[in-house]
């Protein structure tokens, strides 16, 4: 893997992306035209991951000012787009930075501005994920491995298909797999989504070995001495370092700790949000009770609950920073045992991209 793959395609200046909800089992192909099919795509997961919803979220509003440019449609078009994920902050913040860009300008100018603005919000995506997984792959290349290979865990998908290209947690694997480093993936997949499973399909694709466990299977392997590192991706930090990720995150760090095992989050800066004081303000999304009463397979769903059984689903949990080693964004590497407030980094930054 020399380049990355990505999980949109432009056609001119149409955008097409891949329906994750068909994988791992195909691969099936979107064209998205409107604003309505953005916020659709987003909220039923056929795009997902934090700097990728943030993509599209983007794409979508430069779709609905092609429709009308008027505030009155802006405003409405901020709104259906920003209630689709409450959790992954960069739907937020890459709506914010294109409203930003073109309610000063006249109507009939807005829609090629967004769109170019959307498109320049991939480009720096990309980039930061690859500078991201270089400082990642410093910290591999510190680490010496219990046995003669490094393995490392990761939770959730944090790979190419949760960005616009390279991905955050899976970035230094990809280089570290260039680089020759004999390495190996426990992919832990993360119920009731699964999305574990999208790692080891990008893993397989990639050549890298791996090994797909049930999320709770991961506190033991780390007491075997099984596990080097763990590194996931994130949602939403707060200024405090506090990280919202998906749901099991906050138990591979407690575990990881346990085990004095070095436990990164991997994340672009737009991922972080300084309007959050902690965790404790984070917004957790609940989704529908269906994805823990149903099961998914090639095959189609097979019912696991009752409708009359109560369920409780919430998608994310936040790890305390006390628990993170390290978070690695474009930035640098920032120890959060040392962090009082993330906003010390944030001048090096465009004020306007942390809008």
């Amino acid at each position: 893997m020399t380049d990355t793959p990505s999980p949109l395609r432009f056609d001119d200046a149409q955008l097409h992306i891949l329906d994750q909800t068909r994988l791992p089992f195909s691969e099936h192909e979107l064209r998205i035209d409107t604003a309505a099919q953005a916020a659709h795509a987003i909220a039923t997961m056929q795009v997902r991951g934090a700097p990728l919803i943030g993509a599209i979220g983007a794409f979508g509003l430069a779709l609905a000012l092609r429709e009308a440019a008027e505030d009155a449609w802006l405003d409405f078009a901020l709104r259906m787009l920003a209630e689709t994920r409450p959790t992954a902050v960069n739907l937020a913040w890459a709506l914010r930075r294109v409203e930003v860009a073109v309610r000063p300008l006249a109507p009939h100018d807005r829609a090629d501005a967004a769109w170019r603005e959307a498109m320049a919000i991939c480009d720096e995506d990309r980039a930061a994920n690859r500078h991201i997984g270089e400082l990642t792959l410093d910290l591999m290349q510190a680490i010496t491995p219990k046995s003669g290979r490094l393995n490392l865990m990761t939770h959730c998908n944090a790979g190419w298909l949760a960005t616009t290209g390279w991905g955050t947690a899976l970035s230094g694997i990809y280089l570290a797999r260039q680089a020759g480093i004999d390495l190996h993936v426990w992919v832990s997949e993360t119920r009731p989504r699964n999305q574990g499973l999208l790692t080891a399909w990008e893993l397989a694709r990639a050549g890298v070995p791996h090994t797909v466990i049930a999320d709770n299977a991961a506190g033991q392997l780390m007491r075997e001495g099984r596990v080097d590192a763990v590194i996931i991706g994130a949602d939403r930090i707060a200024a405090n370092g506090d990280t919202a990720n998906k749901i099991g995150s906050y138990l591979k760090a407690l575990a990881a700790r346990d085990n004095g095992i070095p436990f990164w989050v991997a994340a672009p800066w737009s991922t972080v949000d300084l309007s959050c004081r902690d965790g404790r303000a984070i917004p957790i999304e609940e989704r529908e009770g269906r994805e823990v009463r149903e099961l998914r397979g090639a095959a189609g769903g097979a019912r696991l609950l009752e409708e009359t059984s109560a369920v409780e689903n919430p998608a994310f949990d936040v790890t305390p920073a006390a628990l993170v080693t390290a978070l690695v964004t474009e930035l640098g590497v920032i120890e959060c045992s040392r962090v009082v407030s993330l906003e010390a980094f944030a001048p090096a930054i465009n004020p306007q991209k942390l809008m």
